[in-house]
């Protein structure tokens, strides 16, 4: 645990009361309305298609209900950054302005935590950022003029450079590490993070010397690397050095200028690839907002997935990736390796070529920002962009060519996931092809896909009956569902209800814990800290997984619960119950004879005759409420 004690409970509840959840997640995936004051996206925990993973802000709760992780605004943090339950609370106190206090089990206050025991990615994060105000203040050194001068040279003055914070890797061995060093961070930190490495000798020394630097951010806004590109004919290091692999660092997933972006990104519903840091701020001076670029390595799978998030992207193509390539043979190769990677991303892609193989950064230099919103404007489908460079090596001229071209052009159109397009695009290919009929196109698309081509399926899906128990189920879960969001409403009612009115043994174990923690009625908090009291008296661990699943989904899939909502949905489920105990009694006066069991069976028959009366006025009740 970082300090010297506990985090004061008061605290963590002000840290999680001050802490919007949607505000938190909303830095790391797009969030859009799901009815009933929730919001959903795709899941950051794992891969999906259609969006499952819900936030209700007015109980700070999330849950994915694909993978099934679920929590508060603290537990998020945790996951998302790999954090420990402290260091989570104090990341999100300093974003919240607030002071910690500690203390020790016996209650008693501990002082301020010691900074040299504070969460590793705490202090990494700090080193990276003592680092990049090192590195800007560097750039206005005389040896920084190199530096000054290649920015000039591509259009961006001292204000623009100062706003990327781009800076300056000072020569000599350890200017850096000396600098850091003196505000407190360790040798190890300084490893640890990238910033530094040991010599041949044995010393630390600077990763970085005399190149331009830029630092890297992730989604949130938090320093976690740098990119450094060589000024200097006597540098033997290669163009751009990247901080390597580190706890912060992980080149397959980070996104250059994604914490500048996002919010255009989920707002245009639109992403914009580019290939280097100076592209990325040409871009963005251009009016193009959506710009983002992979640093030190090819983007791939993972940085589709940031991306997917933010646009959340879905079947029904609602976002566009557009990538930027150089016009020469790498530019059209990186095209073709996108093309295979971006099977996995389930959105729109376009490709943006400048016809003279101008970047966005020249062609801004040659041509002005306008130039660079109309290369974007100006995007060609990624599939059109790759048959055209496919076929570009096949002599179209000779049926040899035009039949190997086919065979190599067919499974491409195949790839496309919109099924809709495919016959479309198998119509274009048959044009581009030339002298080639288009249902022969169509025919080895269908036999790549394994599709027969068959009649749709005519008429409406008949939607199944459900059984009793399905039913009393979903009641089930609607009454826990309302005593854990709303337990104010849910109230005595819910309290009232027995625990064998449940057949779902998880629910049973949820109920039974809800009446240990003192009942609906009795409780005095709501959101998380009702959930906390629950789950500490959960004894089924089956059961305590569902809680946030529980308290995040909306009640009757439509809007939060209402008082007689609330009165309906527990009414049916206790008339349920009360059926079930009506025919069970039924079955017990069945096997009575009733001259033998004489004034047993009369009161047999007469609590049967009262339980049929209750189980009608609670029918009424619930009708009232859920619509009959």
């Amino acid at each position: 645990m970082a300090g010297k004690g506990r985090i004061r409970a008061a605290d963590i509840a002000l840290v999680r009361e001050r802490s919007k959840i949607d505000e938190i997640v909303g830095e790391h995936l797009q969030l859009k309305r799901a009815g009933g004051g929730s919001l959903k996206g795709l899941c950051p925990f794992h891969d999906e298609k259609s969006p499952s993973f819900h936030v209700t802000p007015s109980r700070n709760l999330f849950h994915c209900f694909g993978c099934g992780v679920g929590g508060d605004v603290i537990s998020f943090i945790q996951q998302i950054d790999h954090l420990s339950f402290t260091e989570a609370v104090e990341l999100l106190a300093g974003r919240a302005n607030l002071e910690l206090h500690y203390e020790d089990d016996g209650g008693r206050p501990t002082g301020a935590p010691d900074r040299s025991q504070a969460g590793q990615r705490a202090r990494l994060v700090a080193a990276n950022t003592a680092a990049a105000a090192f590195y800007a203040e560097q750039l206005g050194s005389p040896e920084a003029a190199p530096a000054r001068q290649f920015l000039a040279d591509r259009g961006f003055d001292r204000q623009v450079a100062l706003d990327f914070g781009c800076g300056f890797a000072p020569g000599g061995w350890d200017g850096l590490t000396r600098h850091l060093r003196g505000s407190g961070f360790t040798q190890q930190e300084l490893v640890t993070a990238g910033l530094a490495k040991e010599s041949s000798r044995g010393t630390l020394i600077d990763r970085f010397h005399r190149r331009l630097v830029w630092p890297i951010r992730d989604i949130t806004g938090d320093v976690i690397g740098f990119g450094a590109r060589k000024l200097m004919d006597d540098d033997p290091g290669p163009k751009y050095l990247n901080t390597p692999e580190t706890p912060l660092y992980k080149k397959s997933s980070v996104l250059y200028g994604i914490d500048r972006a996002k919010r255009d990104i989920a707002r245009r519903s639109q992403a914009v690839v580019v290939e280097g840091y100076t592209d990325v701020m040409a871009c963005h001076l251009a009016g193009v907002t959506t710009a983002v670029a992979s640093c030190g390595t090819a983007f791939g799978p993972e940085h589709i997935g940031v991306l997917r998030r933010l646009l959340m992207d879905q079947d029904e193509f609602r976002g566009e990736v557009i990538y930027t390539f150089d016009g020469d043979a790498a530019g059209q190769a990186a095209a073709m390796k996108t093309f295979a990677e971006d099977q996995r991303f389930v959105g729109q892609t376009f490709v943006a070529v400048e016809p003279d193989g101008r970047d966005p950064c020249e062609l801004r230099q040659a041509h002005g920002d306008a130039a660079v919103r109309d290369l974007v404007g100006r995007r060609t489908p990624l599939i059109a962009f790759v048959l055209r460079t496919t076929l570009a090596s096949y002599d179209l001229d000779t049926v040899e060519g035009r039949v190997a071209a086919l065979e190599k052009t067919a499974p491409l159109v195949a790839q496309i996931k919109d099924h809709a397009l495919r016959p479309a695009y198998a119509r274009q290919l048959a044009g581009m092809i030339g002298n080639t009929d288009e249902s022969e196109v169509l025919e080895r698309v269908r036999r790549t896909t394994g599709d027969t081509g068959g009649p749709p399926q005519r008429g409406r899906p008949r939607t199944p009956q459900k059984s009793p128990d399905e039913v009393a189920v979903e009641v089930e879960r609607e009454a826990l569902k309302v005593a854990l969001q709303s337990p104010e409403l849910a109230g005595p009612s819910f309290d009232a209800i027995p625990v064998e009115a449940y057949t779902d043994p998880d629910y049973a174990a949820v109920a039974a814990a809800v009446a240990a923690a003192g009942g609906a009625a009795a409780t005095r908090v709501t959101g998380p800290a009702w959930l906390d009291e629950v789950a500490a008296h959960c004894t089924r661990e089956s059961a305590t997984a569902l809680l946030t699943a529980l308290a995040v989904e909306p009640v009757r899939s439509v809007g939060e619960a209402d008082a007689g909502y609330v009165n309906a949905v527990l009414a049916r489920l206790e008339e349920m119950h009360t059926v079930r105990r009506v025919a069970a009694l039924k079955g017990r006066l069945q096997r009575m004879n009733p001259v033998e069991a004489g004034d047993e069976y009369m009161k047999a028959f007469g609590q049967l005759m009262a339980l049929e009366q209750q189980a009608i006025s609670l029918r009424k009740r619930a009708m009232g409420g859920l619509g009959g």
